[in-house]
């Protein structure tokens, strides 16, 4: 199922690029529901995606429950492991029933070389996520 474009320019962290890449992306994302309390990703895993959240809350559990957050509908988490260290910084459980989009790391690394823009934003956000 290809995802529809106007989906993810929703999202603040996509919205600035340009249509093509936003194609590119819609044509390798895939839909992922999950249940409160499931556990989207572990600390120290090997981070093999990255995810944006649709519907749904997360939180985010950093240091064993120091410094949590909570993601919601336009945030994007996963991006720190797949574009930077590889290895997953914190845990996101759904705090509530969720509906995400999901961008696997082997799709990421075909469509790489097209979507220029995608990685110098993920880059980014990473970087402002790990220097906080």
């Amino acid at each position: 199922m290809v995802v529809d474009t106007s989906r993810i320019a929703a999202f603040p962290v996509l919205a600035d690029l340009p249509a093509a890449e936003l194609d590119e992306l819609a044509a390798v994302l895939r839909e992922v529901n999950t249940e409160p309390g499931t556990n989207v990703v572990t600390v120290e895993d090997y981070g093999t995606a990255i995810y944006f959240i649709e519907q749904g809350e997360a939180d985010v559990l950093i240091d064993g429950g120091e410094g949590n957050r909570t993601l919601g509908p336009g945030d994007a988490f996963g991006e720190i492991a797949l574009v930077l260290t590889g290895e997953r910084t914190a845990t996101v459980a759904g705090r509530t029933p969720m509906r995400l989009l999901s961008l696997s790391g082997q799709d990421f690394e075909r469509i790489r070389a097209r979507v220029p823009e995608l990685e110098r934003t993920l880059r980014r956000l990473g970087l402002e996520r790990v220097a906080r």
